[in-house]
């Protein structure tokens, strides 16, 4: 997956980029989704461990996109596991007014959150309306769904009726809009191919910190397996080594830290808020690792 060549370099507006960091909440493009794990609280930590010009920005665990969005590249590949993750992003892009349309009826109630969960419809830009209400109405922002595939994760029972900003969707979808950006479902090995020399690749996997460090492994095991993590690791080193900007955001952990030799790092802390558990909603340590 490869955008169109000819373009020049992207070059980082480091002043722009930072402000639009400061205050994010108020910028758009941002995020439409909310994401279990989402970076947007950490963009200007990770803004100084990203190149000043790069090619090609290639994104291969979408997420909520922050950065991209913060960025807001030329040429981009994006991509997730999750194809209803996607679709949703192509719909936004290829006609944001239907999706805005579908969304104008749904409102934060228990009864209408179960109706559209339990019966979800078949057109693409009604069922990414639906994406996107649900994202919202969900339980501590956490997409999940059950063996057979279907979305399982109760209401959240939100404080506000807001869904999503008419403006900022319309954002988004300038920001998606340029042929130059990329989206696919894949995986993430998939998603890197055709990566080149000067080009920047994130890389943020599913994981949680909840653990502690105890039995870090087996937690995180269900979300994204050790032998993923090591083959990611692998990847990385390679596309390094060609010359490509890797960033990696993963848990602050000695086994994790292992997997990247020669990676420059930097170790920030968070407030989880993935689980339900009160007792999980901590303080949680995470490193940036990155390329020299």
């Amino acid at each position: 997956m490869t955008p169109p060549r000819g373009l020049p370099a992207f070059r980082l507006q480091p002043e722009v980029v930072r402000l639009r960091a400061r205050h994010y909440l108020s910028t758009e493009p941002r995020p439409f989704l909310r994401w279990a794990g989402s970076k947007r609280a950490r963009l200007q930590s990770l803004l100084s461990t990203l190149p000043g010009k790069f090619n090609t920005y290639r994104e291969p665990f979408l997420g909520g996109a922050s950065l991209f969005f913060l960025l807001q590249p030329r040429k981009a590949v994006l991509s997730d596991a999750s194809g209803e993750l996607i679709e949703s992003f192509l719909a936004v892009r290829d006609n944001v007014s239907a999706v805005l349309r579908y969304l104008g009826p749904l409102r934060p109630r228990k009864s209408i959150y179960y109706r559209v969960r339990n019966a979800r419809s078949s057109g693409r830009f009604q069922r990414a309306a639906e994406f996107i209400f649900l994202n919202k109405e969900l339980l501590d922002g956490l997409y999940r769904v059950n063996s057979d595939g279907a979305f399982n994760v109760p209401f959240g029972r939100p404080k506000t009726d807001f869904i999503v900003s008419e403006s900022n969707l319309r954002a988004c979808s300038k920001a998606l809009g340029p042929q130059g950006v990329k989206l696919a479902t894949c995986d993430f090995a998939d998603a890197l191919d055709g990566a080149q020399g000067g080009d920047l690749v994130y890389l943020d996997p599913p994981y949680v910190t909840g653990h502690r460090n105890n039995g870090f492994i087996d937690y995180n095991e269900t979300l994204f397996s050790w032998d993923d993590q090591e083959r990611l690791a692998k990847l990385a080193l390679r596309l390094a080594r060609k010359g490509v900007y890797v960033v990696v955001t993963n848990a602050n952990h000695p086994r994790v830290r292992d997997l990247y030799p020669r990676f420059r790092s930097k170790v920030f802390q968070r407030s989880s808020t993935l689980a339900s558990d009160v007792d999980k909603r901590c303080v949680v340590s995470e490193v940036i690792l990155y390329s020299p």
